[in-house]
């Protein structure tokens, strides 16, 4: 039963929808006013764009036997050496700091870890302020 219900549904009413389609075409193409000599004027007419990056079609074969350019102008032997002692002794300073000048005060530090907690309660409790907190005296 089923089987025949989709017949009916889909086959039936698919005579009718490929006559509405036909229709609705027909009208769609009657009411285009552009036409193809219209068109192509104006693909004629449009500006070469000559600052275009990308793939062009030149109509011939790439050369693929040119050398390639230098990008940039290359070191010398003098700055490559220059360079890397610099990075060399940029390594040697992260690694070993006290070396490098870097003062040692550790201690200090810890000391103000563990009073920068009571510090800061006692400015939190021993302060208030009127504007946020009316009943602050």
């Amino acid at each position: 039963m089923t089987h025949s219900i989709a017949k009916v549904v889909f086959f039936g009413a698919g005579r009718l929808g490929r006559g509405a389609a036909l229709a609705a075409l027909l009208m769609l193409a009657a009411c285009s006013t552009a036409s193809i000599e219209d068109a192509a004027p104006a693909a004629a007419a449009a500006p070469a764009q000559p600052n275009l990056v990308g793939p062009r079609d030149t109509g011939a074969f790439p050369n693929l036997n040119i050398p390639a350019q230098q990008a940039a102008p290359q070191f010398t032997d003098e700055e490559t050496n220059a360079k890397l002692a610099a990075l060399k002794a940029d390594q040697a300073a992260a690694q070993n700091p006290a070396r490098a000048g870097a003062r040692n005060d550790s201690a200090s530090l810890n000391a103000l870890a563990r009073s920068h907690g009571k510090d800061t309660l006692k400015q939190i409790e021993g302060k208030c302020d009127p504007a946020l907190d009316p009943t602050c005296k």
